[in-house]
């Protein structure tokens, strides 16, 4: 069969291509050579670093305060560029303000290929504040490119990171510039696969991907097809997958450290190549332009798994990305159907366009049936989401307070933020049905936790905790580390779960 010139080559696009801009860059602790622009930290009191030549009161005439991650840039006809970036107040000094510095700077000095970080970290410790400055630098000189006949996208290609004082084993430098590396590049799979147009990556490409990450990254992938799924009984990701021209994946991470693991954890993403609703056809508005990211879920958990080795996680960690589009046409799955997951649930289809709850169905059946110990599932499931909580700050829910706990834990360490929504079982009645063991659609209100009720029916009593990233799948312009279009939210942030996660 021949390939269509409209698609990439899977086997070419597995690199994953912002991977390659990544591992090009250069990244040092120490003092800055051949920099073509240099980022120096300014808090908003205090002494100004003389190298700028600017006094406080010139700064401020020029407009630049100090307040956090905003910038000033001085151009220099004999040497780089300096620019001065905001601090907000030096007492105040944290992870994320040093993140926000390091984005602010690659942005300000977009142009430039070679640039070096100056900052008085304050009372952040050396290692966490060099991750930082690393990673917020990397995410923020991050762009889509691959379709490009001719892009314009300075690639960054060397990055020096100088925080005035000397440590006593650079080794913990090294360490740190790694850890960024690593946690960078998470996300980057993530973006990469979020903003591919659907056309270019179906759930078979997507399998196709995950093996070739599965081998570059230490972890062990299984693809199953629609005849696999059909013996299996997922009844749920097969019903989404009816009316499209294109074949199912469930395809099945597994990571296992090097010695006896100290938990199992089950991760379960959403993997909706393109959704287009269904029978329940979207409106054409910009909203269902950007249903190609309808796989951020499976796209976060599969970044994650890139960094799992790397990261020294110790726990066995388990992934589901459950991938298939969702299309009209005469095969298509209707209203008043009802399909029967994994494990014999029957579901009533009351609404096609809330088909992510159904492909996510199966897959925890089968993470119950590996005796997880507990499960995390992101998906981008709920508009309601975006409207209670807006773009910045993704929903979370869950039955357990300690998987609460550990993902709160981890939004604050990697500033991806998410509000705890309550999972009220008094709304439970709303998914009732007359002719199966559940419905797939709520009331006209709470949605968010309407559909969280449907995903905890599936999970057996395991501790269990939701994700819903439909507002912070993406962002419609560059803020901060985040680059405008998919943000790969949730894929550092699991990743840190992971890292972190013991059994109870």
């Amino acid at each position: 069969m021949t390939r269509s010139p409209n698609k990439l080559i899977p086997a070419d696009f597995a690199t994953v291509p912002g991977l390659d801009a990544l591992d090009a860059a250069h990244v040092h602790v120490g003092e800055a050579w051949d920099a073509q622009a240099i980022g120096i930290g300014v808090p908003v009191t205090g002494e100004v670093p003389a190298e700028l030549g600017f006094d406080r009161e010139a700064l401020k005439n020029a407009g630049f305060e100090g307040a956090a991650g905003t910038t000033l840039v001085l151009p220099r006809a004999d040497g780089p560029d300096l620019i001065a970036v905001g601090l907000g107040e030096a007492s105040e000094v944290s992870v994320a303000t040093l993140r926000e510095a390091g984005a602010a700077v690659v942005r300000a000095a977009a142009s430039r290929s070679r640039i070096a970080l100056r900052v008085d970290a304050g009372v952040v410790n050396r290692v966490d504040a060099i991750s930082a400055l690393v990673e917020g630098a990397l995410l923020a000189r991050y762009r889509y490119v691959p379709l490009l006949s001719d892009p314009k996208h300075v690639p960054l290609e060397a990055l020096t990171v100088d925080l005035g004082t000397e440590t006593s084993d650079p080794a913990d430098d090294d360490a740190a510039v790694r850890a960024a590396l690593v946690t960078a590049r998470a996300a980057v799979v993530a973006r990469d696969l979020a903003n591919t147009p659907p056309g270019h990556l179906t759930a078979t490409d997507m399998g196709e991907i995950a093996m070739s990450l599965g081998r570059r990254f230490g972890f062990d992938v299984e693809t199953h097809d629609r005849d696999a799924l059909i013996a299996m009984g997922c009844g749920g990701l097969l019903g989404v997958n009816q009316g499209s021209a294109e074949e199912p994946r469930m395809i099945v991470l597994r990571y296992r450290p090097s010695d006896d693991p100290t938990g199992r954890l089950g991760l379960i993403g959403k993997g909706i190549m393109y959704d287009s609703g269904g029978i329940s056809l979207k409106p054409s508005d910009p909203m269902h332009l950007l249903m190609k990211m309808d796989m951020g879920g499976a796209a976060a958990v599969l970044g994650a798994f890139t960094a799992l080795r790397d990261a020294g996680a110790t726990a066995e960690v388990l992934g589901w990305l459950m991938c298939t589009d969702n299309m009209p046409s005469g095969s298509a799955y209707k209203l008043g159907d009802v399909l029967t997951a994994r494990g014999g649930t029957t579901i009533e289809v009351k609404n096609t366009d809330a088909e992510g709850r159904l492909a996510m169905s199966d897959a925890f059946a089968l993470a119950n049936e590996e005796d997880v110990d507990a499960i995390i599932d992101i998906a981008t499931l709920t508009g309601a989401a975006l409207i209670s909580l807006g773009a910045k700050v993704a929903a979370l829910l869950g039955n357990d307070e300690r998987m609460i706990g550990l993902l709160k834990e981890s939004s604050a360490t990697t500033d991806e933020a998410i509000w705890q929504l309550p999972l009220e079982r008094r709304y439970r009645t709303q998914l009732d049905s007359d002719i199966a063991d559940i419905s797939n659609l709520g009331g006209p209100y709470g949605g968010t936790i309407t559909a969280a009720l449907f995903l905890d029916h599936f999970t057996g009593g395991t501790p269990w905790a939701h994700l819903d990233i439909a507002g912070t799948m993406q962002t419609d312009s560059d803020d901060s580390w985040r680059t405008k279009g998919a943000t790969g939210f949730g894929a550092r942030l699991l990743l840190d779960v992971a890292r972190r996660f013991t059994r109870p």
